[in-house]
């Protein structure tokens, strides 16, 4: 069965960097594009970022936008969420999720994983 596990969320201080990691099984993860998701306390899940299944193209929110990089390596199964110059804004549980089609609603996305917990303290 399709599963995703996300890893590598923390606290840090602001202006701190912390990269998150996705493993993926259960299906043919070069066939897909994959996206993280965020949620802040009291908030709607909002769309981070996407890559491609090639991981040639990304599509990165401008919030982040300069700050996050997307990367994938297909050879592991494995998609990547650097973080740099966290802000206490980026607070929030990071999910990657699997595309069914391109797009940056969660509609567009079929599998979660569990989430990881990202803490950006002032």
């Amino acid at each position: 069965q399709v599963q995703l596990v996300e890893s590598g969320g923390g606290l840090v201080q602001a202006g701190g960097s912390l990269r998150l990691s996705c493993a993926a099984s259960g299906f043919i993860f070069s066939n897909y594009g994959m996206g993280w998701f965020r949620q802040a306390p009291g908030k709607e899940r909002e769309f981070v970022a996407s890559i491609t299944s090639s991981g040639r193209t990304t599509n990165i929110v401008d919030s982040v936008k300069g700050r996050f990089t997307f990367s994938r390596d297909n050879a592991k199964n494995t998609v990547y969420l650097q973080m740099n110059s966290l802000k206490p804004e980026d607070t929030a549980v990071y999910y990657c999720a699997r595309v069914t089609r391109w797009g940056t609603t969660s509609r567009d996305y079929d599998y979660w994983g569990q989430g990881t917990q990202v803490t950006v303290a002032p």
